[in-house]
């Protein structure tokens, strides 16, 4: 219970640290609108909020931030994190601290508190998204990473911080570097990148013959004359929900995720969705076939990422032959391409559809950081989830017979899921 009192008092107000003081950006640097910072060092004040309402309140700022934040994933844009929140977040539990300077938010850290016995603070999004991080500023970086992990220093006070799934390159490494405690870096889940080339560059990566056949599976695309449509923002809450709907024909049978049809999943996906449509963060596509809605996949962006983060096919396509995966992958290269975007994610997982392209493996950390007071239990709580790990591959390695059982056992929690 002490541990709790301690955790639930963390001050709303944090100051950067007098032993690390905020350094100023050498003159030239580009600031949040092209202005050089200036040389004059200016303070850094770091709050911590736990009001989902001032949380909402912060969208245009953490907008303005997370453009500005060159590193970040579609998975910390507002419209993402604070509708999760109002599907997942536990009332009480909000822990988001704020770096502001010259009254400009430059850093955040958007983190819930947990207890697993003990008080552990993990980032907002959840399961549900494949990547979490902070934000940071890129006109100030350095000094914004010291402010924000003085603030989380003081705001965690009894409690582990827990950063699952940090793709590497994130923000989170210069909230590591600069933590003043002790510190653990784990590996997590595995995620597959290719390139943002175009999609005769992605064929390019084939050999030839499986090259040859992927060219046949487009040209019967053509043939069956499938055309894309973008959805607009107004039209996001029925296009999702008959995505969702195509999503659990498609898996019928074969283990759909249980929380893919929950009504809480499917009210968070329409929020995020229409709002970062309309900001342009994502691409809800429907593929049509003689006037039908056959399939329609969710593209989620940020600056320099894209990745399809689900989607739903009515089996007929399969029927037909139709490679919805081709389908999938020529739309999204043509818009990472488009757009501008150096990398095309293929999220979490390594299935051998995904293989298939030949994408770069790349491996999330998981960074676990405390105050000095709490380090036994840091080292515990590592030791914890190494051993997890561990377990869990030797359990997938002997049940992977077992894989049409678990398929079955997945699809009656769903038929379950549904109701609630």
């Amino acid at each position: 219970m002490t541990a709790r009192r301690t955790a639930d008092r963390a001050p709303s107000t944090v100051p950067a640290p007098a032993h690390r003081p905020a350094r100023p950006e050498t003159a030239g640097a580009a600031g949040a609108a092209g202005r050089p910072e200036a040389t004059t060092a200016v303070p850094l004040s770091a709050t911590l909020c736990r009001d989902p309402e001032r949380f909402a309140a912060l969208a245009a700022d953490w907008r303005a931030l997370h453009r500005n934040c060159r590193a970040a994933t579609p998975f910390q844009s507002h419209s993402w994190l604070s509708s999760w929140w109002l599907s997942y977040g536990t009332p009480g539990r909000l822990r988001i601290v704020l770096v502001r300077r010259a009254g400009r938010l430059v850093a955040a850290a958007p983190l819930m508190l947990t207890y697993r016995p003990l008080p552990v603070l993990v980032p907002l999004g959840g399961s549900i998204s494949d990547f979490s991080d902070v934000l940071l500023d890129d006109s100030c970086p350095g000094p914004a990473a010291e402010a924000l992990a003085a603030g989380l220093h003081r705001a965690a006070r009894g409690a582990l911080v827990d950063l699952r799934e940090v793709r590497p390159g994130a923000a989170a490494e210069r909230l590591y570097a600069a933590w003043p405690g002790p510190r653990r870096r784990l590996d997590d889940s595995v995620c597959l990148e290719l390139p943002g080339v175009p999609m005769d560059a992605l064929l390019g990566r084939l050999a030839g013959s499986r090259a040859r056949r992927v060219r046949a599976k487009l040209r019967k695309l053509d043939a069956l004359g499938i055309e894309e449509h973008s959805v607009p923002a107004r039209e996001v809450p029925a296009s999702v929900h008959h995505m969702l709907y195509l999503h659990g024909l498609q898996w019928q049978g074969r283990g759909v995720t249980p929380e893919h049809l929950r009504p809480r999943f499917a009210a968070h996906l329409v929020r995020a969705t229409r709002e970062m449509v309309g900001s342009g963060e994502a691409v809800l596509t429907e593929y049509r076939m003689d006037g039908r809605v056959m399939a329609a996949d969710i593209m989620l962006m940020s600056a320099d990422l894209a990745g399809g983060y689900l989607f739903g096919a009515h089996p007929e396509l399969r029927e037909r032959k139709v490679d919805i995966t081709t389908m999938l992958m020529r739309h999204d290269a043509r818009h990472v391409v488009d757009t501008g975007r150096g990398a095309l994610s293929l999220l979490r997982g390594t299935e051998p559809y995904k293989q298939h392209w030949r994408p770069v493996p790349v491996t999330n950390q998981r960074l676990l950081l405390s105050r000095r007071a709490l380090a036994p239990a840091l080292r515990l709580h590592a030791a914890q989830v190494t051993g997890r790990a561990l377990a869990a591959d030797v359990v997938r390695e002997r049940l992977t017979p077992l894989h049409g059982l678990r398929a079955r056992l997945n699809t009656w929690q769903a038929k379950g899921a549904t109701r609630r």
